[in-house]
């Protein structure tokens, strides 16, 4: 189970980053930058904690601008059963060295609709995960992707649950 480790992980690793890369620059720590904006789709599945196994679609667009290292993107997702998440946030991306293996988290707020299906404890719901991936010469991306949804105790039920994923990114430009 995840809890809040993608997101502290992120935030770690993004302001370590800008400290080092981005702030005594120019444009400042948190600077816009420009970066490929890219569709992103994901199949896969709900998996652990109290909720039934059943898939996921997602689909997040990432935009075209950076502030320092982090990306901002908005997502929407939905469950074979109904269950709707859509949300905006962070995102940080790291290349493995100069290869063309990244891995990218996120950490982004947003509206659960639970529909009838699983109640994850009230309508804020904050998604944090990391993508593992390999991104090919023209900018596609193919990565597993694994995530965390819960609401960080601010409703008395906080059961959260995780998806595993298979996400293929596409530039847009």
């Amino acid at each position: 189970m995840a809890n809040g480790t993608f997101a502290v992980l992120m935030l770690i690793g993004g302001l370590t980053d800008m400290g080092m890369n981005y702030c005594g620059t120019s444009e400042g720590c948190l600077g816009p930058n420009e970066t490929q904006p890219r569709v992103a789709f994901s199949l896969g599945s709900v998996v652990e904690r109290q909720a039934e196994a059943k898939g996921e679609a997602y689909l997040r667009y990432d935009f075209g601008r950076k502030f320092g290292p982090f990306g901002q993107a908005i997502g929407v997702s939905m469950t074979e059963d109904g269950e709707g998440w859509l949300g905006y946030g962070a995102t940080y991306k790291k290349n493995f060295g100069y290869s063309p293996f990244y891995a990218e988290l996120h950490l982004m707020p947003g509206i659960y609709m639970d529909n009838g299906g699983f109640d994850l404890g009230g309508p804020l719901e904050f998604r944090s995960g990391i993508e593992l991936g390999y991104e090919f010469n023209q900018g596609w991306r193919v990565g597993l992707s694994y995530d965390h949804r819960s609401n960080a105790d601010i409703y008395d039920n906080n059961p959260g649950i995780e998806t595993v994923q298979l996400r293929v990114s596409i530039p847009t430009r």
